[in-house]
């Protein structure tokens, strides 16, 4: 009679949702009366609906130990089992349930559960050797659904967010289920495998070998800890070789870092903006820029990376590039540092449309006053219209093109104000100087002097010489 009294006050509490209590008077009734499956079969009621699940199947199993016709009993631990995530066991348990009553709707809808689940597993586990992680996390919600309280599904779906680069939501799954477990060698795994892939290697260490002493055999938390040893040495050792100016060591033991895990992204990107800053050492900007290139293909945030590829093609004179990358950089930080780079870098790319005039002159950017004068002589000489009146009609076109542009080029930097002006890249058009009414004609004839004092003259068919009167 104390024990059925017990179990009625639970009973009452369980109506009002108050399940604590509902469990302080199931247990009394049971303490008073260990033998009565009914009792237990309340218990485990008022745990799955606190959510403790594992002590929940305890009590369904040990009801049904003491009435093995208990359907209630049979149901609750299947229930159990299932959002445990032993699909199997729970089938076990709903079929005899239909052994006993096999018109029970209730078994018969959880058995249909229990085999969607078993398929969502069976899914998954192809995905994930397939590395269609998206799917594999598809799966497993659509599995929690059924089995909320099953941490195998919940770490497998964190495994899969960590290798989509969902740390976040992967961290967040791992550390609710270290929250109730905390010596959960696969959770630790995980939590350690964010860390590695977000670039903190030695934390994430410090999580593999944490899993790798609560499990031992731990498969995954060894060779991720394997990994992430040998990239932080190799990484290190690198940087070591770069900072001591030894660039072809550098540069090999970047490369042996790289080959050691290519589903790291993060640690990679960074290792090719490396690799690249060496190869721009070595001059090889090309292959730098192939390195740059790589690493914002993994990591399209890399600030670094775009900079240094920035200032390759600056380099390579590539100023459509640059003027790109810069302007990606300033879009996310806008520094003032960031701002003149990319300033400079449009400078040069209007200065690269324009009329390369030292070019034209076949001088260097620092030639003297006198080097660019006897480049004009030379020039002038050689692409005079008088030295190719017996030449085609095209190429005396050509010529007297060429004959004005060396006389354009010398105006202007033979001028110490005009070649200024042309060497920060200002257009000179808008300062008041029109290139295009030069004549080149005078200012060859101020350059030689007064008309007569000169002639080209024929010395064989096509040959002339220039002879001063």
């Amino acid at each position: 009679r104390e024990a059925e009294s017990f179990k009625e006050q639970g009973n009452a509490y369980y109506a009002k949702k108050d399940y604590n209590e509902a469990y302080n008077y199931y247990t009394k009734a049971i303490d008073t009366c260990p033998n009565n499956a009914s009792y237990y079969g309340n218990r485990a009621a008022t745990l799955m609906m606190l959510g403790r699940f594992r002590e929940a199947l305890g009590d369904a199993q040990q009801s049904v130990r003491l009435d093995d016709s208990f359907v209630r009993g049979h149901l609750r631990e299947g229930k159990c089992h299932l959002s445990l995530g032993n699909a199997m066991a729970a089938s076990r348990c709903f079929q005899r349930v239909l052994e006993l009553d096999h018109k029970n709707t209730q078994a018969q809808q959880e058995l249909k559960n229990a085999s969607t689940v078993l398929e969502y597993e069976k899914i998954a586990e192809v995905d994930f050797e397939k590395r269609d992680f998206r799917k594999v996390v598809f799966c497993m919600d659509r599995a929690l659904e059924f089995a909320p309280a099953c941490h195998r599904f919940k770490i497998l779906k964190a495994e899969c967010l960590a290798l989509l680069g969902r740390y976040p939501e992967a961290q967040s799954v791992a550390s609710d289920i270290l929250r109730m477990d905390s010596t959960n060698a696969d959770a630790l795994y995980v939590r350690g495998l964010c860390l590695y892939y977000e670039d903190c290697i030695e934390k994430a260490v410090q999580f593999f070998v944490q899993a790798l002493r609560m499990a031992p055999d731990h498969e995954k938390a060894c060779l991720a800890c394997r990994n992430a040893k040998a990239l932080k040495a190799k990484k290190e050792d690198g940087n070591k070789a770069f900072k001591e100016g030894n660039y072809k060591l550098a540069y090999e033991l970047y490369t042996e870092a790289l080959g050691i895990d290519p589903n790291n992204i993060k640690t990679n990107a960074k290792l090719y903006c490396n690799r690249g800053t060496v190869n721009s050492k070595l001059r090889k900007l090309e292959e730098a820029i192939d390195d740059c290139t790589n690493a914002v293909k993994l990591d399209d945030t890399y600030i670094k990376a775009y900079l240094r590829r920035a200032q390759c093609y600056m380099d390579t004179e590539q100023y459509e590039d640059a003027v790109r990358d810069y302007e990606k950089v300033y879009q996310t930080e806008k520094t003032k540092e960031h701002k003149q780079l990319l300033k400079n870098a449009q400078v040069e790319l209007k200065k690269s449309k324009r009329k390369d005039y030292y070019k034209i002159l076949g001088v260097d950017k620092n030639a003297s006053e006198d080097e660019i004068k006897k480049a004009y002589r030379k020039r002038a000489l050689m692409h005079h219209p008088d030295r190719h009146s017996g030449a085609s009609a095209e190429v005396q076109k050509e010529e007297e093109k060429k004959f004005k542009e060396v006389g354009e080029a010398f105006t202007i930097l033979s001028d110490p104000k005009k070649k200024a002006r042309y060497d920060s890249g200002q257009d000179l058009e808008e300062d008041g100087l029109n290139v295009g009414e030069f004549d080149a004609n005078n200012i060859f004839k101020a350059f030689f002097g007064a008309p007569g004092n000169f002639s080209f003259e024929a010395s064989g068919p096509g040959n002339f010489f220039f002879q001063f009167g």
